[in-house]
């Protein structure tokens, strides 16, 4: 089982819960609807590395960055950023049957996450970035979800259980593309204008 970092401690999440569509601007950019109501998704443990790959199984992978949170005691315990890998290609294709999306979400390798830091405030604003090979790519605002985190776990708690470790993904804005080979991914994480962490991944 793969762990994660908050703090001093080592979790281990039984699952990852991830938030679509909770940007207006990525909803747009996609050319999707706008849900009814929140859109959610499960992957593995299974899922996560610390490796990011450009592609899987000859599948070409592109990138989302998304603020994440640890869940502990059934509270949202600890602040991140997490990179969602998805095959676009093969989920769009299952989309257009009315398939599950798993085969594009849920592959091995598909969820990268920073160490995570103890949460003060959830109701504060934070923001985030991507940059790729030091260009900003992706930008994003909790003040411009669709859904507030706390929104988020009331509504993950009602059809099923979150245990310690947990971790919820809470979507990404819009800037999606394709992962460049041979690139620096660099995310940093902000309340108000102080950075709270920063974390890079070269692509291999």
């Amino acid at each position: 089982m793969q762990s994660i970092k908050l703090d001093t401690q080592q979790l281990t999440p039984s699952k990852i819960v991830c938030v679509g569509r909770n940007y207006t601007a990525h909803i747009a950019e996609l050319n999707n609807e706008h849900p009814e109501q929140m859109v959610i998704f499960n992957k593995p443990n299974s899922a996560l590395s610390t490796t990011l790959l450009a592609a899987h199984n000859n599948d070409t992978l592109h990138y989302e960055t998304e603020l994440c949170f640890v869940v502990k005691n059934n509270k949202l315990a600890g602040i991140g950023l997490g990179l969602d890998l998805t095959k676009r290609t093969v989920q769009s294709k299952l989309k257009n049957k009315g398939l599950p999306w798993e085969r594009a979400k849920s592959f091995d390798g598909s969820v990268l996450l920073t160490p995570f830091i103890n949460l003060v405030d959830e109701t504060q604003t934070f923001t985030f970035e991507l940059k790729i090979n030091d260009k900003v790519i992706q930008q994003g605002n909790t003040d411009f979800m669709l859904y507030k985190p706390s929104q988020i776990l009331a509504e993950i708690n009602d059809f099923m259980h979150l245990e310690d470790g947990d971790v919820i993904m809470t979507g990404t804005p819009s800037g999606v593309g394709e992962v460049p080979i041979d690139s620096v991914f660099t995310v940093q994480l902000y309340a108000g204008s102080s950075c709270l962490l920063t974390h890079r991944w070269q692509v291999k």
